[in-house]
């Protein structure tokens, strides 16, 4: 059953995950990767693993695959340490939501009682409360929601430790390899084209992120409704008074943009994100930087003094409801696992788990069914 030949398109952390798990499982897969293994979006991420500050009264469904793959987080990251013997920097400190405006009071009350009656773990704290768990937040914030279990792990590691475990598995994985198309004969998906000719498989795996939507041979009612998300970010150096160690994120409704600040165990903060809609335009721009460091400004003002160490951009895959496409397709033997958006990092152990359980089983697990592609053509 497990000498299955799986071809997978895309090398991020999706790709990777889903290919470690099965080349664990005895079968013969092959990553296909356009760039550098992880060096798009999974790189690029800020690693919070954050189902509550990122839920949404419309995503239920998003919401609860979510905690799920959070649940499952501690097991991946312990499965996976222990098959590198690589940490990954997963930390469990928690966030803080925190409000520095009036407005953003009212915006935090808000979503505080919508966590409350979505039955979310979260605590209200006053401004000093706040100040007590992170000294250096600034002496205007007035309110904080505390999520203890949205937690963080340290994307660039895990990335780096996902391509060791799958090379040690025996997975195969072509870098600088880009897919021309995928071949389908009589309704069912038999292999690739690349530059170097054909290669067969018995199931192809699309996870190429938002480059899922552009790989020929697909025919047009199932190319995934994917785009490119441009996020803007950076990273301090932390130093003595501005040591943080919960991530910290403004609320929604603010100007300057929403940001958000992750403590890594290296004594990097990263600040991200812009959301941009570009189409595949990776240019910094000096707005998009000088934004984040306003937003983080103002909620640690110590960052003026923090050597600035890097800045970058990244294009997350969002799906047109912002949630993953996973699974089966129409096309016999092509299975989806893109669309992740702002939630790849938070949703590879599930995503990784139960894609390569459908390929080697054939069932789709209800976690992993209201995310199916034919969502959109019920719509």
């Amino acid at each position: 059953m497990h000498n299955k030949k799986i071809i997978i398109i895309g090398g991020g952390v999706i790709g990777l995950g889903i290919g470690w798990q099965l080349a664990k499982a005895g079968a013969a897969v092959t990553i296909h990767e356009s760039g550098q293994a992880g060096r798009g979006a999974s790189w690029a991420a800020g690693g919070m693993l954050g189902p509550i500050a990122e839920a949404h009264i419309d995503e239920l469904d998003l919401l609860k695959l979510s905690n799920e793959s959070l649940a499952r987080y501690p097991e991946w990251v312990d499965e996976l340490e222990t098959e590198t013997d690589m940490p990954i920097g997963y930390r469990a400190e928690g966030t803080l939501i925190i409000g520095i405006q009036p407005d953003d009071t009212y915006q935090l009350r808000h979503a505080y009682t919508l966590y409350q009656d979505l039955g979310l773990k979260v605590e209200w704290l006053s401004g000093d409360e706040a100040r007590k768990i992170e000294g250096a937040l600034s002496p205007y914030v007035t309110a904080a929601i505390r999520c203890e279990t949205d937690h963080q792990v340290d994307n660039r590691l895990m990335v780096q430790a996902l391509q060791h475990a799958y090379q040690k598995r025996g997975g195969v994985l072509h870098q600088n390899s880009s897919v021309d198309r995928i071949v389908i004969q009589n309704g069912t998906a038999t292999g690739v084209q690349t530059q170097d000719g054909f290669h067969s498989a018995d199931v192809c795996i699309l996870a190429a992120g938002c480059w899922s939507g552009q790989i020929n041979g697909l025919p047009d009612n199932i190319i995934p409704p994917v785009r490119p998300v441009k996020g803007q970010m950076l990273a301090l150096q932390m130093r003595e008074g501005v040591m943080l160690s919960n991530v910290i994120r403004t609320v929604k409704a603010r100007y300057p943009m929403p940001v958000y600040l992750v403590p890594r165990g290296d004594g990097r903060l990263v600040v991200g994100a812009t959301t941009e809609e570009l189409g595949f335009d990776t240019d910094l721009i000096v707005g998009g930087i000088y934004e984040l460091l306003h937003g983080a400004f103002e909620a640690v003002p110590g960052i003026y003094e923090l050597p600035l160490l890097e800045t970058w951009t990244g294009l997350r895959p969002g799906s047109s409801d912002n949630a993953p496409i996973l699974g089966k397709t129409p096309i016999e033997n092509l299975i989806y696992a893109t669309g992740h958006y702002r939630n790849g990092i938070l949703l590879t152990p599930i995503t990784a788990y139960e894609v390569s359980k459908l390929v080697l089983t054939g069932e789709t697990s209800e976690t992993i069914a209201p995310f199916h592609l034919d969502r959109f053509s019920k719509e």
